[in-house]
């Protein structure tokens, strides 16, 4: 079954938290590279969330500027 994109940005969303969770893990054992990396990618996610979530509400717009047909 196709993942909805409120399910995919959730995903991202968790993919997100845990990548800056890993981040302040690394970076509070002294691995200011790996930490730097994860940062990098929790970045990404977050971004990409962004994406989706203003996809919604454009698509969300559209819907709701249709007109109603009369019956």
């Amino acid at each position: 079954m196709p993942q909805s994109t409120h399910d995919r940005a959730a995903e991202l969303h968790n993919l997100a938290a845990h990548a800056h969770s890993a981040a302040a893990t690394a970076h509070g054992k002294g691995d200011h590279l790996t930490a730097h990396e994860l940062s990098k990618q929790a970045h990404e996610h977050s971004m990409n969330v962004n994406k989706l979530v203003e996809e919604l509400g454009t698509k969300a717009a559209r819907v709701q500027q249709k007109p109603k047909q009369s019956t």
